[in-house]
């Protein structure tokens, strides 16, 4: 089996899109308070996103990777077109299920979020450069499985209770995933015969998995109380 490969079953296997939350949200199993939670702790992510892969692509020596991360990052930006901007689309998002992105913004994470939010951050912004990457390699291969989750649950949610709402920035992430993926396979064939590089990578995509597994777990947590 190929390095890749092998990366990618770690990616698939992992509980960062093996879980209950996610199983239950795309049966659309969500009430709307669980929906609005979703939506203001995700967007914390989408909003720092760009500022974290900013910190990557500038600790970038390999100009043929850099190059590769700043065509992810201009797309985050809107290739040119503010009103493109992926921040500004989630923001399209959240209006359309009646949350107003501003205080959105300012409302204190959950633990669990800044947890997710600080270990990326932290994993980016790595000396070990490769263990960086493999971070950037876990976020972007897992992207397609948590999309095919999230949007059959939207879908629902949509038909059932929220007509106007705006899904145009998860549709148009999962459009753009199989690119980034294919980027990425490319870039890991270059280390196929480098243990030392490819113990990076595992620990890198390791490491961004657990955090994003307990964001999810920490949502899961947040119904049970909701519950009670």
């Amino acid at each position: 089996m190929s390095f890749y490969n092998n990366m990618r079953q770690l990616v698939l296997r992992h509980g960062a899109i093996n879980n209950t939350y996610l199983s239950r949200f795309a049966k659309g199993h969500v009430s709307d308070i669980e929906l609005n939670s979703f939506a203001v702790e995700f967007f914390q992510f989408s909003r720092n996103f760009p500022a974290i892969l900013a910190t990557l692509l500038v600790n970038t020596g390999d100009e043929t990777e850099a190059a590769e991360l700043t065509k992810v990052l201009t797309s985050e930006l809107g290739d040119g077109d503010p009103k493109k901007r992926h921040e500004l689309l989630f923001r399209k998002f959240l209006r359309s299920v009646g949350i107003d992105p501003v205080k959105a913004m300012w409302k204190p994470m959950l633990p669990t979020t800044k947890a997710f939010v600080e270990g990326m951050e932290k994993l980016y912004s790595s000396r070990n450069h490769f263990l960086a990457l493999g971070a950037s390699l876990g976020l972007e291969n897992m992207a397609i499985s948590m999309w095919d989750q999230l949007i059959p649950g939207l879908n629902i949610l949509k038909k059932k209770s929220f007509p106007s709402m705006d899904l145009e920035y998860f549709t148009f992430h999962r459009e753009l995933e199989e690119q980034h993926e294919d980027a990425m396979e490319t870039a890991l064939s270059l280390y196929e015969k480098d243990p030392s590089i490819q113990r990076s990578f595992r620990s890198g995509a390791s490491k961004v998995l657990d955090v994003l597994e307990g964001f999810w777990m920490g949502l899961e947590a947040r119904r049970s109380q909701k519950l009670r």
